[in-house]
């Protein structure tokens, strides 16, 4: 029973470490709208939950490396002959117990070497944040809300964000949401890619659960699945031994316009409203495709 409770609390660190590593984002309860004119413009809008998966989990593992006992402990002995006795415990010689210590003082030394590295990865990852510093969301809010589009930004607890953001701009390039300044792997909501002759097609890998197009939603649903395998088997309903947080993905994803629409892969196609297409996907958690769709605009002036 200990070593499998072991087991996962130890696959719950390793994978907010991982997630934290690829800067893992993801969507919880939403609204979000793109909009794309005839004449070459367009606008996104997303109002809801940002979840930075593993940034709560990872402060607090980094508050209990600094509490980890280092101090040394005997490991027992036991004869390794051929006789009746082999493999008894025994009272370790004083050559023996000094040669413990030094592998014990040189693992230490490795293991710390080793965190330093990671450390250093992660805040590299983050723009400079360190991921185990209980301030670092609220530093990130405020480089957010420096950046153009982020009206609204809070921080309420276990990596989650509550987020207001608007922008408009030309189809005159590709266009990802979200960005976060210094961050170079933040994975994306929405892509916008613009092709020659006034094509662009919109792709949405984070409005999807297990997209095949997204590989963190891939991974992570995944590990869902194993660390509900290993709590199970280890019987740990204890509220404090939870793995990271793992947010309800719910919300609804629309794209107006009124240039021509030449694929999408909604249920419905689109509907007109007031002289406008609409395409609507409703996301949920269930959600496996992620949406999509190819548009034709007219010229720009």
């Amino acid at each position: 029973m200990k070593t499998t409770r072991g087991a996962a609390r130890a696959i719950a660190i390793c994978s907010a470490l991982l997630l934290l590593t690829g800067c893992f984002l993801q969507p919880g309860k939403f609204d979000a709208e793109l909009s794309i004119d005839q004449g070459g413009t367009f606008g996104y809008r997303y109002d809801g939950e940002i979840y930075l998966l593993g940034l709560s989990k990872l402060a607090e593992i980094g508050q209990q490396m600094d509490n980890v006992d280092t101090e040394f402990v005997e490991q027992p002995c036991y004869d390794d002959g051929l006789e009746d006795d082999a493999f008894e415990e025994r009272t370790c010689t004083e050559d023996e117990i000094a040669a413990q210590k030094k592998d014990y003082e040189q693992e230490l030394e490795r293991k710390a070497n080793e965190q330093e590295r990671e450390s250093e990865m992660m805040k590299a990852m983050l723009g400079g944040l360190d991921p185990t510093d209980p301030d670092a969301a609220e530093e990130l809010v405020k480089r957010l809300e420096r950046q153009v589009g982020w009206n609204n930004v809070a921080y309420v607890g276990d990596g989650l964000f509550t987020v207001s953001f608007a922008i408009r701009g030309r189809l005159s390039h590709d266009f990802v949401f979200p960005t976060m300044e210094r961050v170079p792997m933040a994975n994306h909501f929405v892509q916008l890619a613009l092709r020659e002759e006034n094509k662009v097609r919109m792709d949405a890998p984070g409005f999807a659960a297990s997209s095949s197009d997204d590989p963190f939603s891939s991974m992570m649903g995944g590990m869902t699945g194993m660390f509900g395998a290993i709590m199970a088997a280890s019987g740990d309903t204890d509220e404090d031994e939870d793995v990271p947080l793992f947010p309800e993905l719910a919300g609804t994803f629309t794209l107006v316009t009124d240039a021509r629409i030449l694929a999408n892969n909604t249920d419905e196609g689109p509907v007109q409203v007031d002289g406008r297409d609409v395409l609507t996907w409703d996301i949920t958690s269930r959600t496996k495709i992620a949406p999509t769709a190819l548009i034709e605009f007219g010229p720009q002036s």
